[in-house]
């Protein structure tokens, strides 16, 4: 799995998972929904499936499902402030198009 984190994702990550008092570290996935049929899914992991792909970090763990796997294989995710926004951000190779408003994407 090729999954990465750049060093601003990376403390973002664990100054949340410090904030919760607990869990593993962050679960990527993928679902179905939106104008350009997937969406990106960033939680919590407070445990690893059987079916899990696992990418251990210095402090946390990235867990990705088998099934968005192949949606996520290559992206760099960061973390990003403009203006008064912030958050994750996801630049994925595998993706080919978003919708306008930038919440969905294609494959």
């Amino acid at each position: 799995m090729s999954v990465t984190l750049t060093p601003t994702a990376e403390k973002r990550v664990v100054d949340q998972l410090q904030g919760r008092s607990r869990g593993i570290g962050i679960r990527l996935g993928v679902k179905t929904t939106g104008c350009s049929g997937l969406a990106y899914v960033l939680e919590f992991a407070d445990n690893i499936e059987d079916d899990d792909n696992v990418s251990e970090f210095d402090q946390f763990k990235v867990v990705i499902d088998s099934k968005s796997l192949v949606y996520l294989d290559g992206t760099k995710l960061d973390w990003v402030k403009r203006g008064l926004n912030e958050g994750f951000e996801f630049s994925n190779p595998n993706q080919s198009g978003e919708c306008g408003c930038g919440e969905s994407f294609t494959v």
